[in-house]
């Protein structure tokens, strides 16, 4: 049987791997590294061989069903998109474009398609949307926004350059990075250390790039914010920052002087859980290195503090002279330069509330905690349709076990999902889109967030089948339904004539011919989308360069070090810092990742199924020892909002006091249409998050560092 070979990427997590896809006839037969790749040069981690089970998955939707009682039956693309905009058009003229909610999901951001999924958001003209960000990066861009006028002006970490890389509350190793594209993460922290550096990771758990630093260093949960203050008491009070220099780059010097002069290691050290010397010794070895850069991620994200805590973070490379220098925090160049236009963009901060008056919304849309209650709440401005693209929020985000009932409440609910899940089992309507190896394109957004400038080509594995469509192309044939038009039937026709004419790929193509690499800037050898494409494993852009004065937009051009707001709420929290665990809950709940799964997508994969079970609650020996418990035991871990038993794994890898569960499991669901998943054992760790426990700035959920108790299941 002849078969062929594709080059392309990975497009399951923000590392996006350069892959090479070999095809015997219709079907996958092997998938490995590109060499040639420029960003990930032949790595791949095990979830990108599941690009092929994904796409093979007898799972997965070929075609739209609506829900009949308690199943689904095929209908057809004109009926399907035919009987939603009736039934949305006549929910927003009964009650208002706000009764109509929509949630964007991670999986959006990895495909061109996130731009109709914008285009979708704003025909809808809601207040009510939400996405996977408030349960993931709310609080990174919240502090992009306040310090450097931008909410999509979150640093870049320049691993391949740093001399010390301080890891916080981050698995790279497992991850690849986020926020930071680096696909290889651990042979990149391996080359840190071969050229001489450092690598230190603070993490309450010994996690998989623990194993790899130099250090580790065992926070305890919530603790990083006491940490970074006290480094920065060192730096301050014992003169380790050029303060000519952070002048020139940044306001506010003064006011974090006076801030920190009370933050000592020795005061401190109590709520970080690290003893003062070793604060010290940190802060002094990141003021001494050559280049030296902190990199926090998702555990810091999602706590009360997460955005204190990413302040701090960005304060500190700051003040020690590693912002916008290799080495250390820096922006990187895209062939389309969105951050460039990011402090053009409104943040609509505060423009509405949700229902209850408590979340502000950010970047024009609500955080996710509040779904199931502004759908279930009756009175005016409930919530009474929804659109999901691409999303899980039933297992995803923390809802108090009220996100089932509150989507069955709808009048109306259509998902844009391959899988029948444990959310989109509520649908009526289900528009599933063609495999991710049925389609083309280039990527727009993890560029920006890319540790190498560069620009890759996504080839198509097989032909689309003659009845599919791409995301976009559903995503825009719901907008043509939504947007008011006169003679609907004709004129629908010519607006989803002209969004062909409009598809992501030509968008981009125009995009990067006007980017700062393109021909409209640099001549015949300026960048293409057909030289992009034309070039096997894409192509290099170069290093990162200095170029925050460019992209910067405060008012005085300067970097913010000290927003007022985050002045008085960090007051509060050295003011009022309190170790002490809730009333009968005596252990810190965090969360975990695995190197075979990706939240809750590829659950449905039998290779990435293989093994022990991964739904388990770590916890240290000596807890174990405590409650009688040994490895394998099922046990009820509690909190003060929901119940869940899962089997323990006893491991010194966990500081005492602390368990992980990871997140993404519980398939047990009746309707749910994944088979494979739904005979994995596990459950769903966000029944233990209580919805109301959230970042102040936010909204984000705060679903690390939740107080729980865990004991034996009788019998």
């Amino acid at each position: 049987m002849n078969s062929r070979t594709i080059a392309r990427q990975c497009t399951l997590c923000e590392a996006h791997c350069g892959i090479l896809v070999t095809v015997e006839g219709d079907q996958v037969a092997r998938i490995e590294g590109n060499p040639d790749d420029v960003l990930s040069k032949g790595y791949i981690c095990p979830k990108a061989t599941a690009m092929g089970g994904l796409h093979h998955d007898p799972d997965r939707l070929r075609t739209p069903v609506r829900r009949v009682g308690d199943s689904f039956e095929p209908i057809g693309w004109g009926e399907a998109f035919t009987e939603i905009g009736h039934r949305l058009r006549a929910v927003r003229s009964a009650h208002g474009p706000s009764a109509i909610g929509m949630y964007m999901g991670n999986p959006a951001a990895h495909s061109s398609s996130v731009i109709y999924g914008a285009l979708l958001r704003v025909a809808l003209l809601t207040r009510n949307f939400f996405s996977a960000s408030s349960i993931d990066q709310f609080p990174q861009e919240f502090v992009a926004w306040r310090m450097f006028g931008a909410n999509v002006l979150m640093p870049v970490t320049d691993i391949d350059r740093t001399d010390r890389l301080v890891v916080l509350g981050a698995n790279p190793a497992v991850s690849n990075g986020s926020i930071t594209t680096m696909p290889g993460a651990k042979l990149r922290i391996k080359e840190v250390r071969k050229r001489g550096g450092t690598v230190v990771v603070i993490d309450p758990r010994r996690t998989e790039t623990a194993r790899l630093a130099d250090e580790h260093v065992a926070v305890r949960p919530g603790g990083d914010v006491y940490l970074l203050l006290a480094m920065l008491h060192v730096l301050v009070t014992e003169g380790l920052c050029d303060e000519r220099a952070v002048r020139a780059q940044c306001s506010g010097w003064d006011q974090l002087a006076e801030l920190v002069a009370t933050t000592s290691p020795e005061r401190m050290a109590p709520h970080a859980g690290v003893d003062a010397d070793t604060i010290r010794r940190l802060a002094r070895d990141h003021a001494a290195a050559p280049s030296a850069v902190l990199y926090a991620r998702i555990g810091v994200c999602l706590q009360v503090t997460g955005t204190l805590t990413h302040w701090l973070v960005n304060t500190i490379n700051a003040v020690t002279g590693n912002l916008d220098r290799a080495g250390g925090q820096m922006f990187a160049t895209p062939p389309v330069d969105a951050a460039r236009y990011g402090k053009y963009l409104p943040m609509g901060y505060g423009a509405w509330t949700d229902r209850s008056g408590t979340h502000k919304s950010f970047r024009s849309e609500l955080p996710v905690s509040v779904l199931a209650e502004d759908i279930l709440a009756e009175g005016r401005g409930r919530i009474r349709a929804m659109i999901t693209y691409a999303g899980n929020p039933v297992l995803s985000t923390p809802q108090g076990g009220r996100l089932d009932a509150a989507l069955e409440a709808l009048d109306f609910y259509v998902a844009v999902d391959m899988y029948i899940t444990e959310t989109t089992r509520h649908a009526d309507i289900i528009l599933p889109p063609i495999s991710p190896l049925e389609r083309e394109e280039i990527n727009l957004l993890f560029p920006v967030f890319s540790v190498r400038n560069n620009a890759r080509f996504d080839a198509a594995v097989f032909e689309p089948p003659t009845d599919g469509l791409e995301d976009w192309q559903i995503l825009a044939r719901l907008v043509t339904e939504l947007v008011p038009l006169p003679a609907r039937r004709i004129t629908g026709r010519a607006l989803t004539g002209v969004f062909e004419l409009f598809s992501p790929m030509r968008l981009t193509a125009a995009a990067i011919a006007a980017g700062p690499y393109g021909v409209l800037r640099r001549g015949r050898k300026g960048l293409t989308a057909n030289r992009i494409r034309a070039t096997v494993g894409g192509v290099d852009l170069g290093p990162l360069v200095p170029r925050l004065r460019a992209l910067i937009g405060t008012k005085d051009r300067k970097v913010q070090l000290t927003p007022p707001d985050f002045l008085a709420a960090v007051r509060e929290v050295v003011d009022g810092a309190d170790t002490t665990m809730a009333p009968g809950y005596d252990l810190q709940l965090i969360g975990r990742r695995h190197l075979r799964s990706n939240n809750s997508w590829l659950h449905n994969i039998p290779s990435m199924m293989k093994g022990r079970d991964r739904c388990t609650v770590l916890m240290h020996p000596g807890d174990a020892t405590e409650r009688g418990l040994t490895d394998g035991d099922q046990v009820t871990v509690e909190s003060t909002v929901g119940s869940i038993v899962v089997p323990v794994e006893i491991s010194d890898d966990i500081r005492a006091g602390v368990v992980a569960i990871p997140h993404g499991w519980g398939h047990h669901e009746p309707g749910v249409g994944w088979t494979v998943a739904a005979a994995q054992p596990g459950a769903n760790v966000n029944l233990l998050h209580d919805p109301a426990r959230t970042e102040p700035f936010s909204g984000a959920a705060a679903v690390n560092n939740t107080w729980v108790k865990v004991s034996p299941v009788a019998g």
